[in-house]
């Protein structure tokens, strides 16, 4: 049997990225923090921390991350059954893509109370990653498994828009998203792992701009896209549930409103903690009817 506040320490130094701050959300001293790892190292025989900065986990102290997740997830479980032991909310970990919880997660997570919520987000091709390190107890993917231990349901698909000011269209591209006219004018991009502009365009040029490219600038804010948009900066796929008003309204041009780009969606979960998650998942999925493709 492990010790839950060696079990804790060890969370929050991996996941605050350093003791002084593992401190603080634990409110112990960083000593007691060292000295709580110290002690786990000791008694499992191996290295559970990498000190830099930031500090990080090695492969053995995800794995002992991971069993503190499970315990507190089972143990809220077993609180809704027997009140008399519950020690508050516990700390519920999931991976996001930024566009979903822009536009529709918000509110399952509000209709499910009892958890603290920890969102890490990420693009929904590699948010599985996550789920498969045990860093999360479930994530939004944009894969829809197997991975082992999991469980997965389908959501339905993100609707994207290709989309600029009318006043950018005019100016950067006056004959519609030709090759040329894409290679030339400036995009946004989430980050380096956002490849939804690159997939569009690959698909209204025939794979062209697979081997021209285009400029773009980088803004990881899905807001900040739409701001973006609308200030003349570049052109990007924007979920449609955002821009749809803009676009009706004449303050955005739909580039290509033939061409929209389904991302389909699933929610991945770790089968262990399933029954623990099982009222955010049903939220999940009820909110994912309500503002996604059904596929």
């Amino acid at each position: 049997m492990q010790d839950p506040a060696q079990l804790a320490a060890l969370a929050a130094v991996h996941r605050r990225g350093s003791f002084e701050l593992a401190a603080a959300d634990l409110h112990v001293t960083p000593s007691a923090i060292s000295q709580r790892l110290k002690a786990l190292e000791e008694r499992i025989g191996t290295l559970l921390i990498r000190r830099g900065t930031p500090c990080t986990a090695t492969e053995t102290g995800l794995r002992l991350i991971r069993h503190h997740d499970e315990i507190a997830l089972l143990e809220q479980a077993l609180a809704a059954d027997l009140p008399a032991i519950s020690s508050g909310p516990a700390t519920l970990r999931i991976a996001v893509n930024a566009d979903s919880l822009a536009t529709w997660v918000i509110p399952a997570l509000a209709a499910t109370p009892g958890f603290l919520y920890d969102i890490v987000i990420d693009d929904q091709d590699v948010s599985q990653d996550w789920l498969r390190r045990g860093e999360v107890a479930a994530a939004i993917t944009a894969h829809p498994g197997p991975l082992q231990g999991c469980d997965t349901l389908p959501l339905g698909a993100l609707r994207y828009r290709a989309t600029a000011a009318p006043a950018f269209a005019a100016r950067h591209l006056p004959d519609g998203p030709t090759r040329d006219a894409l290679a030339r004018a400036p995009a946004l991009v989430f980050s380096e792992k956002d490849r939804l502009q690159h997939l569009w365009a690959d698909r209204v040029t025939g794979g062209a701009t697979a081997r021209t490219g285009f400029p773009f600038h980088r803004l990881a804010s899905s807001q900040g896209f739409v701001e973006a948009c609308l200030a003349g900066l570049g052109w990007c796929m924007n979920p449609e549930i955002l821009v749809s008003r803009h676009i009706a309204e004449g303050r955005l041009t739909d580039l290509a409103p033939d061409h929209p780009l389904d991302v389909p969606l699933h929610w991945q979960f770790a089968r262990l903690t399933a029954p623990a998650i099982a009222p955010l998942t049903r939220a999940m999925l009820a909110a994912a009817r309500a503002a996604l493709r059904q596929m």
